[in-house]
C-alpha cells in the first residue's frame, strides 16, 4: 500500500495532483486506526476527468472488440497475479474476513472479467430484423459511482462492462474503501490504454458523486449504494436526460418449502445472511419457514450462528468481521434496539452487548416475533441480522417474500425442483437461486422495485452502456 499514489488522482492516462487540497481518512474498521488518506475531490477534479474521458471517447469507441477483450483479459491476469495482495488490502480497508476476501472480494472479479471477455467474443456485432440492421454502439462517457461493501467487484462490474462496450469511464469509489480502487488503477495504468479511457476521482458522494452524476459530459451514470443516495443520483442524472443504472440493495428472502431438507436449507439461509457481516445487497436476511417447523428452524439457526463469533478479520478462521464504520455499526444497533422495544425477540446469537472492545463489531443474531411490515423485516439493515418469518402455506410464503419494496434476490428450497422453480417464477426478484445453485457472474444481476433499474454482469451488463441503432436497408 505504501507504493500507491494515494495523494493523486488519475486523469488522462497519468497520475496528477488534485485541485482539491482537502483529504479524507481511510480507517481500518477492525482496529479503528487511520491507515491512509486520499483526496476529497470536488466538482473541479470531476470536470477534468469528464473532459479527459470525453476527448478519448471516439478513439476508444472505434477499437475492435477483440482489442477490448484483450485488454480486459490482461487486466484479469494482472489481478490474478496480485490476488492475495488485493485481498489483504480489502480486508484492511473494509473488514471482510481474509478467507472471504480471497474467495469473493478478490476472486469474483476475475470471473466477472472472464464473462465480459466471453461476451465480447461471442455476441454478434449486429442482428437483422426484417429489412433493418440493428447495431449496438458505445453510449459515451460513463460515470461509475461504487460502494464500499464489495469495493473491487463493484468497480470491475461497472468499469469492465463500460470498457467492453467501448465507453470511457470516470470512477468515483466509496470514500470509506478507496484503496483497492487505487491498486486497480495502477494495474490499469500498466495496460497502456489510450489516455483518458479510464479516470479515477476519489471523494465524498455528496461532492464528487453529485458532481459526476450531474456533469454535462457524462452520458451514462451507473450507481450502486443506498436507496436514499440512489434517488438523488437518479434525479441529478435525469435532469440531464442521462441513462441511469441503479443497484440499490434489497431485503431478500430464503423460502423453505415444506418438503425441503430443513437443516440444509436453513443452514444455507444463515450463511447467506451473514456473508461479509451482512453487508451484502443480496443478503437473504429474511428466512421464511413453515409455521409448524419454526421451532425446529430456530434450533438450526442457533447451532449455525455458533460458528460466527466476532473475530480478527486477518485470521483465516474468522467468519464475522467488523462493520465498515462506527456510523454503520451504530445504525444497525439502533435498528435492533427499536425492534426489541416493539416486541421482537432475539432467539439466536450472543447478546448485542457482547462485542469486542475495539472495532466496529455487531454480533450475529436471529430474531422472531417480527411483524412482516416492521422495519426489521422491511428495511435493508446491512448488518449480521436474520429475521425468521413463519408462513401458513405456499401462497402465503410467496406473499411474504414479495411483501417488501425491494426485489433483488431470493432462494427457494424444495425437494422438487419443478415446484421450487414454479415458486421462484412468482417472486418479484431479479435473481432467484433454486436450492444450492451457484452464483453466475455472467448472468444479469439487478432487481425489481426499489432495488433499482438496469442490469449488471455478462452481456446484459455490457448492453447497459450501449445505444441501439436501427439501420433501415433498401429492400
Amino acid at each position: 500500500m505504501d507504493s500507491l499514489p494515494l495523494g493523486s488522482v488519475y486523469l488522462d492516462g497519468r497520475w496528477a495532483a488534485p485541485e482539491s487540497r482537502e483529504t479524507l481518512p481511510v480507517e481500518n474498521p477492525a482496529t479503528e486506526t487511520e491507515i491512509a488518506q486520499v483526496p476529497a475531490c470536488g466538482a473541479a477534479d470531476v470536470a477534468r476527468a469528464v473532459a479527459a474521458a470525453g476527448a478519448a471517447g471516439a478513439g476508444w469507441a472505434a477499437t475492435d472488440p477483440a482489442d477490448r477483450a484483450g485488454a480486459l483479459l490482461s487486466l484479469r491476469d494482472s489481478l490474478a497475479e496480485h490476488h492475495d495482495e488485493m485481498a489483504r488490502l480489502i480486508t484492511r480497508e473494509m473488514g471482510s474476513p481474509i478467507t472471504f476476501s480471497r474467495r469473493v472480494q478478490a476472486g469474483l472479479p476475475l470471473k466477472v472479467l472472464e464473462g465480459f471477455v466471453e461476451a465480447l467474443t461471442a455476441q454478434p456485432d449486429a442482428e437483422r430484423i426484417g429489412h433493418s440492421l440493428v447495431v449496438r454502439e458505445p453510449a459515451g462517457v460513463v460515470g461509475a459511482i461504487t460502494p464500499w461493501n464489495y469495493p473491487l467487484h463493484q468497480v470491475i462490474a461497472k468499469v469492465g462492462a463500460a470498457l467492453a462496450a467501448g465507453c470511457t469511464v470516470v470512477l468515483k469509489p466509496s470514500e470509506l474503501a478507496p484503496l483497492s480502487a487505487y491498486f486497480l488503477t495502477t494495474l490499469i495504468d500498466a495496460l497502456g490504454l489510450p489516455p483518458g479511457v479510464f479516470n479515477l476521482v476519489p471523494g465524498r458522494g455528496t461532492e464528487a458523486g453529485r458532481a459526476l452524476a450531474a456533469a454535462d459530459g457524462v452520458d451514462v451514470v451507473s450507481f450502486t449504494g443506498s436507496l436514499r443516495a440512489g434517488r438523488e443520483v437518479g434525479s441529478l442524472a435525469g435532469a440531464g436526460v442521462k441513462r441511469v443504472c441503479l443497484e440499490l440493495g434489497g431485503k431478500s428472502a430464503t423460502v423453505v418449502l415444506p418438503d425441503a431438507d430443513l437443516t440444509t436449507a436453513v443452514t444455507d439461509g444463515v450463511h447467506s445472511a451473514l456473508h461479509n457481516a451482512g453487508q451484502t445487497c443480496s443478503a437473504r436476511s429474511r428466512l421464511l419457514v413453515p409455521r409448524s417447523r419454526l421451532d425446529e428452524a430456530v434450533d438450526v439457526v442457533r447451532s449455525t450462528l455458533a460458528a460466527y463469533p466476532p473475530g480478527d478479520p486477518t485470521d483465516p478462521a474468522c467468519r464475522l468481521g467488523p462493520l465498515v464504520s462506527r456510523t454503520q455499526r451504530d445504525r444497525v444497533r439502533e435498528h435492533l434496539r427499536a425492534a426489541e422495544a416493539t416486541g421482537a425477540r432475539q432467539v439466536a446469537g450472543p447478546s448485542q452487548d457482547e462485542i469486542p472492545s475495539l472495532g466496529h463489531y455487531v454480533p450475529a443474531g436471529a430474531w422472531t416475533d417480527v411483524p412482516p411490515d416492521a422495519p426489521l423485516a422491511q428495511e435493508e439493515i446491512f448488518g449480521p441480522v436474520l429475521v425468521l418469518l413463519p408462513y401458513e402455506d405456499e401462497p402465503d410464503a410467496v406473499r411474504l417474500a414479495n411483501a417488501t419494496p425491494y426485489g433483488l434476490a431470493a432462494t427457494v428450497w424444495s425437494a422438487d425442483q419443478d415446484r421450487a422453480t414454479s415458486v421462484a417464477r412468482q417472486l418479484r426478484a431479479g435473481q432467484v437461486d433454486i436450492n444450492d445453485a451457484a452464483f453466475n457472474p455472467s448472468a444479469p444481476f439487478g432487481g425489481y422495485g426499489m432495488s433499482g433499474v438496469g442490469r449488471e454482469l455478462g452481456p446484459h451488463g455490457i448492453h447497459e452502456f450501449q445505444q441501439t441503432k436501427s439501420l433501415q436497408l433498401p429492400t
